[in-house]
């Protein structure tokens, strides 16, 4: 009778996706809006997603499976993070043009939904709402990344 009383049927995709951090603040009906721009990739274990020094396009959404986060400093390649499902990374992509820092190679079998800067920047013009939803969440996990660096560094004492 009242449409707008129905609860909000999710496919099994759009509910995952709301399960992530990122768009876990948005309703249902900007859950489907987001979900209609982001594009589906799938990587076999040992196959790399992006590699370091590659202009940054897009942000990955890791749906299925574990990456590994790494980049080469002095000539040696240094395991910097392992994510597994649930995780984001790229996210420095949707926010600057500058090239990748860190290489990720998928360690296992891998689903992602990928969300390229064009679409993001697109979004953010025709619905600011969503797109100041999903920067905040950026924000925020760029924040948390900052305080956990800053406290695994030891701290230099004042003479």
């Amino acid at each position: 009778m009242f449409g707008f009383l129905k609860p909000h049927n999710l496919s099994a995709r759009l509910q995952r996706l709301k399960t992530q951090q990122l768009f876990s603040s948005l309703t249902p009906r900007e859950l489907k809006m987001v979900d209609s721009m982001l594009h589906a990739r799938h990587y076999l274990a040992g196959e790399i997603v992006f590699d370091e020094g590659e202009e940054g396009q897009a942000l990955y959404i890791l749906l299925a499976g574990t990456v590994t986060i790494s980049w080469t400093r002095d000539g040696v390649r240094e395991v910097l993070a392992e994510l597994t499902a649930g995780s984001f990374f790229g996210d420095l992509a949707l926010l600057d043009n500058t090239p990748r820092s860190a290489q990720v190679r998928a360690k296992e079998a891998c689903e992602m939904a990928v969300f390229f800067r064009a679409d993001f920047l697109a979004l953010m013009e025709t619905d600011a709402t969503i797109g100041y939803k999903i920067s905040l969440q950026l924000a925020r996990n760029l924040a948390h990344r900052l305080r956990a660096q800053a406290l695994s560094r030891p701290r230099i004492e004042a003479l």
